[in-house]
């Protein structure tokens, strides 16, 4: 045992590199931007079949018969199964409610739902024989939107509904419905010196994450399988996919396959028990890979939501009272459409004092496709909404935007319309101040001015429509309020296993969680915390699978916040437990073992005065530590089903964004100079990252402002643009300038301080592009996402 005759003190060189604090790299990014990263798509195994899906090509229709004989005979198909396939009695699954059935029975509900599963040698071979199976459709009405789904007589979605405990649903097509009651809005509604209402629409949004919808199922000799998939959510695809297998839990293994993005779109299931089916039936390990055209139909998109609002001020500024309702189309199943109409009610009113509101928002069936999780979760649809309010009644009182919203603005201490007191930090004040404070681009010198324009950062860009007749520029302001994590009573925890051991006389730190990395950078910051609790230079980060406990899902901004803070837990737990060891095999050497602080750090174990007692391959030598825990954050509860009252979340965040465009008034095109934003991230773990993911949820929400958008035929429910090609995506050429002001001001409650930070900026990009665009064109626009016709009458 190799101990110091006398301790010596750390210097700064020696001391733990790469810890938070600092932005350090992804271990996966140069693999990612050289095409070396191996994605879910691009597994193979030995002897594999390719499985396809193939899916109704009506919205609602009776199934009066499938013949699948055709494909069956087809050489290279190894199984074609139906819904009188499954094994198990159990044949639906769900996130919150199971009415999804894994092959459709009786009758489909939507657009390209999965009716039949093939199994090939070839992926052309399955497709080809998916194309025989011969299925007679006998179509129903489809209901389409609030009138036809809750008309007298109108065709239910889902009959013989049990779960009207989810909430005071008036019509057995309404998923959930969340009101939210308080103060007397009547009495603050006869003192508004000003009232404004709105009626908006929010388009459905597609994830459009790059990597398709993929996994691999291999069959094991114990009669179970192993998937590796591309998922949000490991341990919930699990609880859902066992069951239909009829199989126990442990043996069905999942392993996260590299993910190419997901937003919320991967939360529900898509190929993962398609895949398994198959690879059981058949015993050979199946491989599943969507084409774009049936990713769209493969995941859940964002709700697209009809919004009414009622706002009331007095003379002097201050808000008296809101009223609104928002209704969201949820599709044909329920997905995660309750806790969106939660979200959405109780983040309805914004971050601003209201002490008076009477709210309500429902979820519909419907036979659109299903929605559910995407990046902002029923807070970006009110955002737009009521944002656009604030500019009206700042207009209608003859006050600056932004100053209004200042006068209105929540803080620390604050009572939403819950009842919920914000109980850490809410700078909504002092985020607009400082994104108004950014300097503004330089305006444009036109050639009247002696210069051309360069066409390509013009509205129309390479087009070349215009080289500035016509064009005007605008700028707009807006600021939203996010949750933080699971709400509503959740049981929301994360679980991390960490092992500390000696490898070529290193001390090196092994991090296993189930989290799964889509792409926000946690595998850096895991490692990170491990660096920073630890001392070690060392981390290994584990592959993420169901052999250690849940981390739940990538999603709600949580995953920083509550796996993070379960790494940091169980790293104080082996950090604890190694200076135990310590003490037990050193104590007797240096008196400070017993009464000094002790952190470990630069690979040693030093006191808080950075004396060094030992190095820590010396305290371990052979030994090793293995702690596995749970952590959880504050408890949260429901939300009165009658009142709304209640603690439903744990945290806030709160980014504001100025927008500056340029329209081209003739042509109806806008082009997005800049988008500044202001966000609070309580405590930056990784700057780096923070601003990725600040500008990467910018520029989603600009794409629902002016371009993005999934089309529903309004007859037949049939989408119309199941593509690339038709559905729009802002590529590099659209990104403007996103300069980013970084707040951090610390969350007690929270792991390092910090906020969750990936959806705020997702909220306030949309409003702010919008009131630009008003801006500049004097246009009292009411949906997203704008579209020329909409700019120029045409």
């Amino acid at each position: 045992m190799g101990v110091t005759g006398s301790p010596t003190n750390i210097n700064q060189g020696s001391r733990t590199k790469g810890g938070i604090g600092e932005s350090t790299l992804r271990p996966d990014g140069i693999l990612k931007v050289t095409g070396e990263f191996a994605y879910s798509s691009d597994m193979w195994h030995e002897d594999m079949l390719w499985g396809h899906t193939l899916r109704s090509t009506v919205a609602h229709a009776e199934i009066v018969s499938i013949d699948v004989s055709e494909a069956l005979a087809t050489s290279g198909v190894y199984a074609v199964l139906t819904y009188d396939d499954l094994p198990a009695a159990m044949k639906n699954y769900g996130l919150e409610i199971q009415d999804t059935p894994v092959l459709a029975h009786g009758r489909v509900r939507h657009h390209g739902e999965p009716v039949a599963l093939v199994a090939a040698d070839h992926p052309e071979t399955a497709r080809r024989a998916a194309a025989k199976i011969r299925i007679d459709y006998r179509e129903l009405p489809v209901v389409t939107d609030e009138a036809s789904a809750t008309a007298p007589g109108a065709p239910l979605i889902h009959e013989g509904r049990d779960d009207h405990h989810i909430g005071h649903v008036p019509h057995p097509n309404i998923v959930h419905r969340q009101p939210i009651v308080r103060g007397d809005v009547a009495e603050a509604e006869a003192r508004a010196d000003v009232i404004v209402k709105g009626d908006y629409y929010f388009g459905m949004q597609d994830q459009a994450f790059l990597g398709p919808e993929s996994g691999l199922a291999v069959p094991a000799e114990d009669g179970g399988v192993d998937l590796y998939v591309a998922t949000q959510w490991l341990h919930s695809d699990l609880r859902q996919i066992a069951p239909v297998l009829g199989l126990p839990e442990d043996k069905v293994r999942m392993t996260l396959s590299g993910v190419g993005g997901a937003f919320g779109g991967r939360e529900d299931l898509s190929m993962q028990i398609h895949a398994c089916l198959l690879a059981l039936r058949t015993g050979k390990p199946v491989k599943i890979v969507y084409n774009r055209f049936e990713s769209f139909f493969g995941h859940v998109h964002r709700h697209p939501a009809r919004l009414h609002y009622e706002h009331g001020a007095t003379r002097d500024g201050k808000l008296t009272h809101m009223r609104c309702r928002i209704v969201l189309d949820g599709g044909a199943y329920a997905s995660a459409s309750p806790a969106v109409v939660g979200n959405a009610s109780s983040l309805s009113a914004g971050p601003y004092v209201i002490d008076n509101v009477d709210i309500e928002a429902i979820a519909l069936y419907t036979n659109n496709p299903p929605c559910g999780a995407m990046r902002g979760f029923g807070a970006v649809q009110a955002c737009f909404a009521y944002e656009a309010q604030m500019d009206k009644l700042a207009a209608a009182l003859d006050l600056d935007p932004v100053e209004f919203r200042q006068l209105n603005a929540m803080e620390q201490g604050t009572l939403l319309p819950t009842g919920q007191q914000v109980d850490s930090p809410a700078p909504v004040a002092e985020l607009l101040r400082r994104v108004k404070a950014m300097p503004l681009p330089p305006e444009r010198q036109w050639e009247s001015a002696g210069e051309h324009a360069d066409v390509r950062a013009l509205p129309g860009g390479l087009s070349n429509t215009t080289h500035g007749e016509g064009v005007v520029r605008g700028v707009g302001y807006a600021v939203g309020i996010k949750n933080v994590g699971f709400s509503e009573g959740f049981d929301d925890y994360s679980t991390a296993r960490v092992r500390m051991e000696v490898i070529g006389g290193e001390p090196v730190a092994t991090v296993h969680t189930a989290m799964a990395e889509v792409g926000q950078g946690g595998v850096t910051v895991h490692a990170q915390i491990a660096r920073t609790e630890l001392g070690v230079s060392q981390v290994t980060i584990h592959p993420a699978d169901t052999r250690v406990g849940s981390a739940g899902s990538t999603s709600a901004s949580r995953q920083t916040y509550v796996t993070g803070g379960a790494v940091k837990n169980s790293c104080e737990a082996v950090r604890e437990q190694l200076l135990e060891l310590g003490r037990r095999k050193l104590g007797t050497y240096h008196p400070a073992w017993a009464t000094a602080e002790l952190l470990l750090e630069g690979g040693k174990v030093v006191t808080d005065g950075g004396e060094v007692l030992a190095d820590i391959a010396d305290v371990l030598e052979d030994e090793a530590i293995d702690i596995e825990l749970e952590w959880r954050h504050r408890p949260t509860e429901p939300f009165d089903l009658r009142t709304g009252q209640g603690n439903g979340h744990v945290q806030y965040s709160f980014a504001a964004h100025r927008a500056v465009v340029e329209v081209d008034t003739e042509l109806g095109l806008v082009k997005v100079i800049e988008l500044a934003c202001a966000q609070d991230v309580g405590k930056a773990l990784n700057p780096l990252s923070v601003v990725g993911q600040i500008q990467g949820g910018t520029i989603q929400g600009m794409g629902i402002a002016v371009m993005e958008e999934i089309i529903v035929d309004p007859v037949t429910a049939k989408v119309r643009n199941p593509s690339f090609t038709d559905y729009l995506l802002p590529t590099i050429l659209d990104t403007p300038t996103i300069p980013v002001d970084v707040l951090e001001l610390a969350d007690e409650h929270a792991p390092y301080g910090l906020r969750g930070i990936g959806e705020a900026p997702t909220l306030s990009s949309t409003p702010a592009v919008l009131a630009a665009i008003r801006n500049a064109t004097g246009l009292e626009l009411d949906r997203t996402p704008v579209r020329p016709e909409h700019l120029t009458g045409v």
